[in-house]
């Protein structure tokens, strides 16, 4: 009856990929079978610990966090977690070699989020990317490359690149509820009370650069995961373009999105590609 438990928890992980991101679902249910409940594991684990730091105002966001990283040694050291979430990402990490540094470097960067307002130079923006996405990006090639080692340093930087465009992406698109609800200031150098057009053409730059090298290691990925990644990537490079088109005061008082309408027109454009075998 374990094993029933654990498709169990699995599928909670899959529950918490649908709800708190359809654009990343999409992207994850476009991977093979056979390393999807892996990745929606992966990110279960991340979506909850970034949830602690930047959702639940009211509680001890310190007390929960590190509560959760107790949870999860704990849960890797007996092989099971009657929370469902670290229960499924305990089972991933040992399948498939995911080093404790990277979620050590995550956590920490979660915790960053507690005590760190402003990322005055370019080292401390670097570690806290690196944290926060870049190990992320690492724990999802462990899964592509099943977890072999030499696949996995022909590939690391660019997965490491890759993650770092998604989450810059991500804080150009929030630029609105970090300043205003989470008083954060990630770009170093920037004044988000000023925030202006070169300044937004100064980080769209750096993403687009970090889009280039990544996409080189899109093309080297092992088939099973070859088709997902890019239907991600396609989806991103979408929504920088929407944010290059937009106004440098809109992006600071509103959340761009892309429609649902334009996803399903991207699925069919990285679909054709995919199966021309342009990428």
């Amino acid at each position: 009856m374990k094993q029933l438990f654990d498709d169990v928890s699995f599928k909670c992980s899959k529950l918490v990929t649908k709800n708190y991101s359809t654009s990343f679902s999409l992207a994850v249910y476009m991977l093979s079978p056979i390393i999807r409940d892996a990745i929606y594991s992966i990110y279960g684990f991340v979506r909850f610990a970034d949830e602690i730091v930047d959702s639940f105002h009211g509680f001890d966001k310190e007390e929960l966090i590190n509560d959760f990283e107790k949870e999860y040694y704990k849960s890797y050291n007996s092989g099971i977690s009657l929370n469902p979430i670290l229960n499924s990402f305990q089972h991933t990490v040992k399948k498939y070699n995911i080093t404790d540094d990277l979620i050590q470097s995550f956590l920490k960067s979660m915790k960053l989020d507690l005590v760190k307002s402003d990322y005055n130079n370019k080292a401390e923006y670097d570690e806290y990317i690196y944290g926060s996405a870049d190990v992320v990006g690492l724990m999802c090639l462990k899964v592509f490359v099943a977890g072999k080692d030499h696949k996995y340093e022909q590939l690391k930087d660019e997965a490491m690149r890759l993650g770092s465009a998604f989450q810059k992406v991500n804080f150009l698109r929030d630029l609105k509820d970090d300043n205003l609800v989470l008083n954060r200031n990630y770009f170093p150098g920037v004044d988000l009370n000023s925030f202006d057009e070169n300044a937004k053409k100064m980080i769209i730059k750096e993403i687009q650069e970090d889009f280039n090298v990544a996409y080189q290691g899109i093309l080297k990925l092992p088939i099973e995961a070859k088709f997902g990644v890019y239907t991600a990537f396609v989806y991103y490079k979408k929504l920088l373009k929407k944010l290059e088109n937009t106004p440098c005061h809109e992006i600071g008082n509103a959340r761009i999105r892309v429609s649902n309408y334009t996803k399903a027109g991207l699925l069919a454009q990285s679909f054709v590609t995919y199966k021309l075998k342009l990428v």
